[in-house]
């Protein structure tokens, strides 16, 4: 299919050292990571920032319990180390949380358990998480939602983050250090020259974007395949290499009190989580499962769904159905390993880098893979892959770097959120209680003196208000309802139609207001609220 570029109406910048294509978490983690060593860093994304696999996963900051399994010990090792630093980085968005392991008779013997949870409490280095500890399901509030053959079992902790808003931060601090970022904005082209990229960008309303950059990453995602065929001039990397896996989770009404989440064995050796969600809704997941389809259209299965309600509806004592099902989402991962004849579970979630150099000048990084636990380190990584290239040599800076609104005293969120309730006695508790989950201690940047929610300007529900819009536009790329309700925040969880509309309507008026529109599909938005 051919593409046509408005040359007449496009713009042009000065040369960049990289020019990063992908705006989920690996892209703007090495954008972050680059711009903090003064390199001059561009990155566009065709979408929303974290509007695809970013935003769909987990929500886990783990070491992956199952991967010890597969004998991965360097990423388990890894990921475990990356939880504590994450969450001295961003204490707002991150959270530990105890995870407990029922004991199957019929599945792996307890022994199998027992080692495999002292091999992750230990190989990862834990410094401040509570370590694994055996329980007596019959005996605590644990075991109650769970049906009676489960007697015994095991508690283990790890993290959970809110994926989109991480990636929102990364952004934020990349941008705050020098680098220029540009949503809907699509890439059209490259050509190699001597010893620089000339690419050619698309915004979404037609207009060209000329940039020149000494190397280009891509960071596309499951789109890396489709950005290196727009690349000139690059070696072909093998098709059966990638792996496209999907997987997909279900949102349900709460089915168990308590901070504490679940992790079930299924019968196909697969693992299923069972997590507190958004106060009012448990989130259940995840499949694995070879992806073919449209990249553009990826939704969860009515057989995914019925995998995991029945997964889950073994341990729990309340049965599920399609009718609990409030939502789902799903995500495709692109992972790289050259081996053929593995099914998706086997396939390595360890990332992988290929460096497309010619003459050793203006190579091409492509990112393979990647879990959102590691992304800070597959960023350092790719940055020390990169120097050579770009002939500096600056040290690495992110491990004790605090994300934006991360700077929370003593690392105390708890401590924080009771203050920020002092500090603003005329709001709602739990209106503060999520503000400062979200934004932590830039809070006041939304609401400032906050002297009452009147003070805060049109109020569309469940504490969000017209202050809060204006911020998310205006500092977070936010242009439509799916960025705001979805990705920004989980709004669409708690908000009503009317209320969701009133949403829309304000973004309409804005951009009227600047001269611009609201760009994306709003009705095709309202639909997915819907489930």
């Amino acid at each position: 299919m051919t593409t046509f570029v408005n040359e007449s109406a496009s713009q042009e910048y000065p040369p960049f050292d990289l020019l990063v294509i992908g705006g989920g978490i690996n892209g703007v983690g090495i954008a972050r990571d680059a711009a903090g060593r003064g390199l001059k860093v561009f990155l566009c994304e065709k979408n929303d920032l974290a509007s695809a696999t970013s935003s769909a996963s987990t929500k886990l900051i783990h070491g992956g319990l199952r991967y010890l399994e597969h004998y991965e010990f360097r990423l388990v090792r890894a990921a475990l180390k990356e939880r504590e630093t994450l969450l001295r980085a961003a204490p707002h968005i991150i959270r530990q949380i105890r995870f407990v392991l029922p004991y199957h008779k019929s599945l792996r013997p307890a022994w199998v358990l027992r080692i495999g949870l002292a091999i992750y409490d230990h190989v990862g280095g834990r410094k401040n998480l509570p370590p694994t500890k055996s329980i007596d399901l019959k005996s605590t509030p644990a075991g109650s939602p769970l049906k009676d053959l489960f007697i015994k079992g095991f508690e283990y902790s790890d993290c959970c983050v809110d994926d989109s808003r991480l990636v929102i931060l990364n952004a934020i601090d990349a941008r705050e250090r020098g680098a220029k970022i540009l949503t809907r904005t699509s890439f059209v082209t490259a050509n190699r020259h001597r010893d620089y990229w000339h690419a050619i960008l698309r915004s979404d309303e037609g207009e060209a974007i000329k940039v020149d950059a000494r190397i280009i990453v891509n960071a596309a995602g499951p789109w890396v395949a489709d950005v290196n065929s727009k690349l000139k001039g690059i070696n072909k990397q093998k098709k059966n290499a990638l792996h496209l896996v999907k997987g997909s989770h279900v949102i349900v009404r709460k089915i168990f009190e308590g901070d504490h989440a679940y992790i079930f064995q299924n019968g196909d050796g697969r693992i299923l989580f069972s997590i507190p969600y958004e106060d009012s809704f448990t989130l259940l997941g995840t499949t694995d499962l070879p992806f073919h389809g449209d990249l553009n259209d990826v939704e969860a299965s009515v057989q995914e769904i019925d995998y995991i309600l029945g997964a889950v509806g073994k341990y729990f004592q309340q049965e599920l159905s399609r009718d609990d099902v409030i939502s789902t989402f799903s995500g495709v991962r692109p992972l790289y390993d050259e081996a053929t004849g593995k099914n998706a579970s086997e396939v390595t979630r360890d990332y992988s880098f290929v460096v497309d150099k010619k003459n050793g000048v203006a190579p091409v990084l492509t990112v393979y893979g990647g879990k959102i636990t590691t992304y800070r380190k597959l960023a350092e990584h790719a940055l020390e892959i990169l120097m050579p290239y770009l002939k500096c040599d600056v040290s690495r800076w992110t491990e004790k770097s605090i994300l934006p609104g991360g700077d929370i005293p003593n690392f105390d969120f708890d401590q924080f959120v009771v203050d920020m309730k002092l500090h603003y006695p005329n709001l709602d508790g739990d209106q503060v209680l999520r503000l400062a989950r979200a934004y932590g201690t830039r809070i006041d940047r939304i609401l400032g003196k906050g002297s009452s929610i009147n003070s805060l300007g049109q109020h569309f529900g469940y504490g969000l208000t017209e202050s809060e819009l204006r911020y998310l536009v205006t500092e977070e790329w936010a242009q439509t309802v799916d960025d705001i309700l979805w990705r920004r925040s989980k709004l669409h969880l708690h908000l009503n139609e009317n209320e969701k509309r009133d949403v829309e309507n304000w973004l309409n008026s804005w951009f009227a207001n600047k001269s611009q529109k609201v760009r994306g599909d709003s009705t095709l938005s309202l639909e997915r609220f819907r489930g």
